[in-house]
């Protein structure tokens, strides 16, 4: 890892929700194993459509600095508790002006991940993952993490999505570098899609349709078993739906790693159809990797 990676910071969206709370648990946790500093960001919009969402009493008058001390007493107090609970680690927190979800894109730039919560004080009731969460995860410019409450599990292995694009093979380095920090195995997930019900092609074998898939995931593998000789790895082709297998899958793993856009993405869309619904349905931490 080279020196600039070294510096990069692990930054997460702070606003004081239970999600926002698991999610820099979760940061603290990575940025114990990897060594990285760790950046509460609290981005404060004056105006909301539903009114106001931050800490403590709605602002009286537009703009309201007693509103935005209350802001930043929150952030600075998180931050506190978090250095004092990790002895070690460097944990700052910062108050930023804006629409949350651009306002964290812009500062992923400077960001090794950024780590959110699947809801913050703007959420719905019954809606699984926030607009911003998923807005960011499709923008960022490092790998986004969504957490939400419960999820946090510290066991099983990491899973990974291969099917051969761009964003799955960055997606396969972070994977593997999550894997051998937690000292746990690697599976890796190819889903090939099997014949329609009304038509099979003469002589398809579904033995040898997912032999063909699993070598095609190995020749992706191959040079990342290099980098990472001691992490075990598991390679699974199965026919079905990917996101419906990986949410599947989400069940026992601690993590999954999904590229933000496989071979089925549509030109110009940001966030595929799978990295969407493991957003919202994933039983564990999900990981959309975006090409840099």
């Amino acid at each position: 890892m080279n020196a600039s990676l070294d510096s990069e910071e692990i930054l997460v969206g702070y606003d004081g929700s239970t999600d926002a709370s698991v999610a820099l648990d979760w940061a603290l946790d990575e940025a114990g194993r990897s060594g990285r500093p760790v950046r509460l960001a609290y981005v404060f919009e004056w105006l909301t459509v539903a009114g106001w969402i931050g800490p403590g009493v709605a602002p009286g008058v537009w703009p309201d600095e007693t509103a935005r001390r209350q802001v930043e007493d929150l952030v600075r107090k998180a931050a506190a508790d978090a250095a004092a609970e990790r002895p070690g680690l460097t944990v700052r927190g910062e108050v930023f002006d804006g629409p949350p979800a651009l306002v964290l894109q812009e500062r992923s730039a400077e960001a090794q991940m950024l780590v959110l919560g699947s809801r913050g004080h703007g959420g719905f009731a019954g809606l699984l993952a926030g607009s911003t969460a998923v807005s960011v995860a499709a923008h960022a410019r490092c790998p986004v993490i969504v957490v939400r409450d419960g999820q946090a599990a510290t066991s099983g292995p990491v899973v990974v999505g291969v099917d051969g694009s761009p964003s799955s093979v960055q997606a396969l380095g972070f994977a593997f570098e999550r894997a051998a920090q937690r000292d746990v195995p690697l599976r890796a997930l190819r889903v090939w899609e099997p014949p329609g019900e009304r038509w099979v092609p003469p002589g398809f074998d579904p033995e040898e349709a997912s032999a063909t898939e699993r070598a095609a995931a190995e020749a992706d593998l191959a040079s990342w078993r290099k980098s990472f000789p001691d992490v075990p790895v598991e390679v699974v082709a199965n026919p079905g739906n990917p996101a419906a297998l990986l949410v599947e899958e989400s069940r026992g793993a601690q993590l999954v790693v999904v590229g933000s856009r496989g071979r089925g993405g549509l030109r110009g869309m940001l966030l595929g159809s799978v990295s969407q619904q493991l957003i919202h349905h994933s039983q564990c931490p999900v990981a959309v990797v975006r090409e840099r």
